[in-house]
This record gives C-alpha cells, sequence and structure tokens, in this order.
C-alpha cells in the first residue's frame, strides 16, 4: 500500500467514524408525551403548522383546517377554538406572543397580523393592504415583537423581506430581498430574538439562519444545506430555552436540533416515521418554562413533548 493509498484510508476511516458518531448522537428516543388526533372535532387537529406558548402555559396551535386552539401543556383542550375573519383564501401560518401575552396569528392570505386574547377577542390588526410597497405586505409567515414594542413581519413568495413597524404599527423600514447573499432571503418561514437581542430568522429553502441586527444589518449565518451537525434541510421554525440555546425544526430531516445561539450542534431529536420520538414534515417547535420542546409533527397530525 503506497502512502497516498494509506492517507486516503485514513481519511474515509476518520469520515465513516464521524458520521456514525452523529447518527449515534440523533436521538429518536420516547418522547415524554405525544397527543393530538386528526379530526375536526374541539381538541381535533388536521396537519397542525404553528404553535405558540403564552407566560400562562397555554399552548396555542393553528391547523389547515383554519382553527385556532388552545390547550394546556399536556395537550388538554381548554374549550377555546376560534378562526379569523375569512379563511377561503387560506390559513394563517404563523402563531407568536406579543409583550402584553396577547396571540400574534399571521393571517398569511389577508396580508395582515391580527392581534387576539387568548379567548379568541380580535385587538388589533396590523397591516391588510396587499402589495410591494413599505407598509404593504405579501404572504406573512411570523410576526415577532422586541422589548421596545416595534413588530418585525416577515414574507415570502411576492416579497422576500422582513418589515419593522413601531409600537402603533407603522412602518418604520424593510430589509431583505430574494437571493442567496448576506440579508437575502428564500422563504423566512419564522422569526426569534435570541439571548444577545439579535433577530434570527429561518431562511428556510436556503437551508440557514440568518442573524440581523434590529435594523437589519448582517451579523452572520448558521446552517448549510446538509444532514449532518449544524447542517439543515428546510428548517422551518426555531426557538431559544431560558439557557439561550436555539432548537430549530427541521421539516426535510424530520428532525429538531438544538445548537448554541452561535450555530455549534449539540444534539438532535427526531427520525422520519410514524412511531412516538419520529416525524413526518415538522412545521413548528415552542419552548416552555420548564424547557420542554413541543414539536408539531404535521403530517402525523399531533405534538410531540421532549426534554434533550
Amino acid at each position: 500500500m503506497n502512502t497516498r493509498t494509506a492517507l486516503a484510508l485514513v481519511l474515509l476511516l476518520i469520515a465513516g467514524a464521524a458520521a456514525l458518531s452523529f447518527a449515534l448522537g440523533r436521538r429518536s428516543s420516547a418522547p415524554e408525551l405525544v397527543w393530538g388526533q386528526k379530526g375536526v372535532q374541539d381538541g381535533d387537529v388536521s396537519r397542525p403548522r404553528a404553535i405558540a406558548i403564552d407566560p400562562h402555559g397555554r399552548l396555542f396551535l393553528v391547523d389547515f383546517t383554519a382553527r385556532i386552539q388552545a390547550y394546556d401543556l399536556d395537550g388538554q383542550h381548554l374549550g377555546i377554538t376560534f378562526t379569523t375573519p375569512d379563511f377561503r383564501n387560506g390559513r394563517p401560518s404563523g402563531l407568536s406572543i406579543d409583550n402584553d401575552g396577547n396571540l400574534m396569528v399571521s393571517d398569511s392570505h389577508y396580508h395582515c397580523v391580527r392581534i387576539y386574547t387568548h379567548e379568541g377577542v380580535e385587538l388589533k390588526k396590523l397591516g391588510g393592504e396587499s402589495g410591494k410597497a413599505p407598509g404593504q405586505f405579501g404572504y406573512i409567515s411570523d410576526c415577532i415583537q422586541d422589548a421596545a414594542g416595534n413588530y418585525y413581519v416577515s414574507e415570502f413568495g411576492q416579497n422576500d423581506r422582513i418589515t419593522k413597524l413601531d409600537p402603533d404599527g407603522q412602518f418604520v423600514k424593510c430589509f431583505g430581498e430574494n437571493g442567496q447573499a448576506p440579508r437575502q432571503f428564500a422563504r423566512v418561514r419564522a422569526l426569534a430574538f435570541g439571548p444577545d437581542g439579535l433577530l434570527y430568522c429561518v431562511d428556510a429553502c436556503n437551508h440557514r439562519i440568518q442573524v440581523l441586527t434590529t435594523d437589519g444589518e448582517f451579523v452572520r449565518e448558521i446552517g448549510g444545506p446538509g444532514q449532518g451537525p449544524g447542517e439543515f434541510h428546510f428548517p422551518y421554525d426555531l426557538a431559544f430555552n431560558a439557557a439561550g440555546e436555539l432548537y430549530v425544526v427541521e421539516r426535510g430531516n424530520h428532525r429538531v436540533q438544538k445548537l448554541t445561539k452561535e450555530g455549534v450542534s449539540l444534539a438532535t431529536w427526531g427520525t422520519p416515521g410514524r412511531e412516538p420520538g419520529q416525524l413526518a414534515d415538522p412545521w413548528g417547535v415552542a419552548v416552555d418554562k420548564q424547557g420542554r420542546v413541543h414539536v408539531v409533527d404535521t403530517e402525523n397530525h399531533r405534538v410531540q413533548r421532549v426534554k434533550f
């Protein structure tokens, strides 16, 4: 065996060991809890697509029937089911909680964000006019609020950008465009603020997380296409725990990945399938005050709860 062949063999063994190590670290252990079933009765879900947990421990889901429902953290329906005023054009696709604990619903096909009490009483609407001009919106995917009360609204399709509104809902600025470069997006699916006060953006079709300042300046990116540690395949949602660790749900890889805020992969959970601990096209993730991860297992019509 010559030196070149020996070196190639060593490199192959190293790569194989790394792949095996990551595969062994990919967790498919049984979750703490699995709840939900396909249906249209109160408490049932049909392809749930977004999740949010309010300060009182109420868990909200919106599904492909356009119903928004409230549950406790063990999946018990709280007797609250409501819809947006009209959903003939399509269903909402994003849920989040504002600074006052109210539910913000991204009414995607109606170009607006609706803010509700936990019982489904509409308090406020942001936007509503379709278009590309400042203050107009296309398909809205998510909305979050910073500590100063400003809103950040993500869009894709007609507009691949993020719009910043003041606490009164008035236009401040927008940033981003379609593309693959820094500050360019291909389907911004979700937003979250990190422990550093920066804006973390799920850039789904670029298979990455972009980290920006609240004025839209590029700081760094996390990830890239793939199945390995620190890589993503169609990331769709993200959430931070109290320790500042980042959880990213990947629709394409059928898993949840745990990372540092800098993007170092710490662990993954989930494999493709239908059994507990397996996922089918998961769309959403939320972390409660106890550090438990609630995963929206969309095509399995359920939620799985795990701590890792």
